[in-house]
C-alpha cells in the first residue's frame, strides 16, 4: 500500500483549503475596508454650504465690522478668513473653528459678536470645503486641524491681525480641532471648546452609532486606518494629546442628552483624566443638545419660528415630501424663510450668562 502518496494528497487537499480560506478572508476584509472607506467619503468627506435664508448678516451687528481675507492651508487651498472687531482697546484675538456639515463660519457671526464687543479681534475661517474657501470637498476630520493649524499661523504672522496672545473658540468638529491643533501651536493661552471631541474617528463613530447602532464599532478600525493613510500623524493626534503638549488653559462645555456627539466622547473623557488640574474647567447640561448648547434656554425665537413653519406646511396644496415636488418644495421653503425670518431676532440667540463666564476664562488666561 503507497501511504506516502495518500498522505501527500491530503497535505495538498489541506494546502488547497487554507488557500482558498485565506483568500476568501483577504476578499473579505478588502471588501469590508472598501464598504468602511465609502461610508466614510459618503458621509465626511463632502462640500457644505451655509442655508442662505438663515445666514446671519453683518448690518445686524450693533457696531460690527468685518474684514475678509485668504490664506493657504495644507495643498495650496485659500481658505476664506475674517477679522471681526467692534471699536479699539482689544486684549486679545479669538480664533474660531467652525463645526461641521453647516457650512462655513456664518452661524457662529453671534459668537464672533459677543467677544469683539467685549475687547476682543476674532478671526473666523471657513475650512477647505465650505461656503467661500476652495477645496471639492472637506477631505477628513482631521482637516479641521489642518486648517486651524493654518489660520493660527496666518493671525500669529500676517500684519493684517495686530500682535496679540491668542485664545481659541470651537464647537463640534471646531471643539476637537482647537484641542488637537495644541500639539503644533502650544503657545495658545486658551481654548474653549463645546461639544466636541476627543480623537478624529469619534464623529463618525458617534453619529452613526445613533443611525445604525453597535455595527459602527465594526468600521472603525478601518476608517481609522483610512484616515491615518490620508492624515499621517494628524488623524492619530488627539484632543488630549493637544491638553498635554501646552500649558494653555482648558474650558470644556457639552450636555448629556447631545444626540450628536455623544458626552462621553468628550466632556466625560477629559474630565475623568484632568478633573483635578486647576488649568481645567467643566461646564456640564443635562438638556441642551448639540446646537443649541450656545442658546439662551428663555430665548423661544426658533420654537416659534418653527411652529409658524409647521403651520405653513400644512397649508401646501402639495405633497412637499414627494420626490416630484422636491425642487418646487426648496424654492417654496426658501421664499417663506426668506419673508418670514425676522434676523434681529434671529441673530440674539446666546445665552449672555454663559458667554460672561467665557469671556472672563480668557481675561484671567491673559
Amino acid at each position: 500500500m503507497d501511504t506516502g502518496s495518500g498522505m501527500s494528497k491530503v497535505k495538498s487537499k489541506k494546502k488547497t483549503f487554507l488557500i482558498i480560506l485565506l483568500s476568501a478572508i483577504v476578499i473579505l476584509l478588502a471588501g469590508w475596508w472598501a464598504f468602511c472607506v465609502k461610508m466614510y467619503e459618503d458621509n465626511i468627506n463632502i462640500r457644505t454650504e451655509s442655508y442662505k435664508p438663515r445666514m446671519l448678516r453683518v448690518e445686524d451687528f450693533d457696531g460690527l465690522t468685518c474684514t475678509e481675507y485668504s490664506f493657504p492651508s495644507d495643498k495650496g487651498q485659500m481658505l476664506a478668513g475674517y477679522l471681526y472687531s467692534v471699536g479699539t482697546g482689544q486684549r486679545g484675538t479669538v480664533v474660531i473653528a467652525h463645526g461641521f456639515g453647516g457650512g462655513g463660519h456664518n452661524s457662529y457671526m453671534s459668537c464672533a459678536y459677543y467677544f469683539a464687543r467685549n475687547g476682543y479681534y476674532v478671526f473666523a475661517y471657513d475650512a477647505t470645503g465650505n461656503d467661500k474657501s476652495e477645496g471639492r470637498s472637506v477631505g477628513g476630520t482631521p482637516q479641521g486641524v489642518v486648517d486651524l493649524a493654518h489660520a493660527i499661523s496666518f493671525v500669529e504672522e500676517t500684519d493684517a491681525v495686530p500682535d496679540l496672545p491668542v485664545v481659541l473658540f470651537g464647537h463640534s468638529w471646531g471643539g476637537y480641532s482647537v484641542c488637537g491643533v495644541l500639539s503644533y501651536h502650544p503657545e495658545v493661552k486658551a481654548v474653549i471648546e463645546c461639544s466636541g471631541f476627543n480623537r478624529a474617528s469619534d464623529m463618525f463613530e458617534s453619529e452613526g452609532k445613533s443611525r445604525v447602532g453597535g455595527v459602527i464599532h465594526a468600521l472603525i478600525p478601518f476608517v481609522r486606518i483610512h484616515e491615518r493613510i490620508k492624515y499621517d500623524s494628524y488623524a492619530t493626534n488627539t484632543a488630549m494629546d493637544g491638553f498635554d503638549s501646552t500649558d494653555a488653559a482648558v474650558m470644556a462645555v457639552h450636555s448629556s442628552d447631545d444626540s450628536i456627539i455623544g458626552i462621553e466622547y468628550g466632556l466625560d473623557k477629559y474630565y475623568a483624566k484632568y478633573k483635578d488640574d486647576a488649568r481645567f474647567t467643566f461646564i456640564r447640561y443635562e438638556d441642551r443638545g448639540h446646537n443649541g448648547i450656545f442658546c439662551d434656554p428663555a430665548n423661544t425665537y426658533a420654537k416659534e419660528f418653527n411652529a409658524g413653519f409647521d403651520k405653513w406646511l400644512g397649508t401646501l396644496d402639495y405633497d412637499y415630501k414627494a420626490k416630484e415636488n422636491k425642487e418646487r418644495f426648496v424654492k417654496d421653503k426658501d421664499e417663506y424663510i426668506t419673508a418670514h425670518l425676522d434676523h434681529a431676532r434671529w441673530s440674539f440667540r446666546l445665552d449672555e450668562d454663559l458667554f460672561a463666564r467665557f469671556l472672563d476664562f480668557y481675561d484671567r488666561a491673559l
